[in-house]
Order: C-alpha cells, then structure tokens, then sequence
C-alpha cells in the first residue's frame, strides 16, 4: 500500500495492513467486520466517530511505513 489518504477504504486498509486493527480499536472504531467498514472511507469513519482525520491518517501511515 503507497500512502492512506481520506478516500482509501477502511475494509482496504485492513486487507492490506491488519496491523493497523488497535489503532482503529483505540478510538472508537469498533466495528471492522461490520460490512459498513468494507465500504466506508476514512474520512466518512472520522465523522460518524467523531475523530481527527488528519491525525488517524499520521498514525495510519507511520504504522504502514509511510
């Protein structure tokens, strides 16, 4: 996976990174295998939980590698 951005697919991420699961855990997002989460961007994510997408997209990315 190149980068995260606001538009990359919660269920995406997960496929390609499962290592990022606690971080979506540890604010809130507790619904991965829900099939919402398969559709869902981040940035829609963000604003149902009421998370800082700017920062989500920094931890996702250092967690990646990026």
């Amino acid at each position: 996976m190149a980068k995260i951005t606001k538009d990359t697919i919660i269920g995406d991420i997960l496929d390609i990174a499962p290592q990022t699961a606690p971080i979506f855990l540890s604010i809130g997002m507790h619904c991965l295998g829900c099939p919402s989460s398969r559709g869902e961007t981040v940035e829609q994510a963000c604003m149902v939980h009421g998370v800082d997408v700017n920062a989500l997209l920094e931890k996702l990315n250092a967690n990646i590698g990026e």
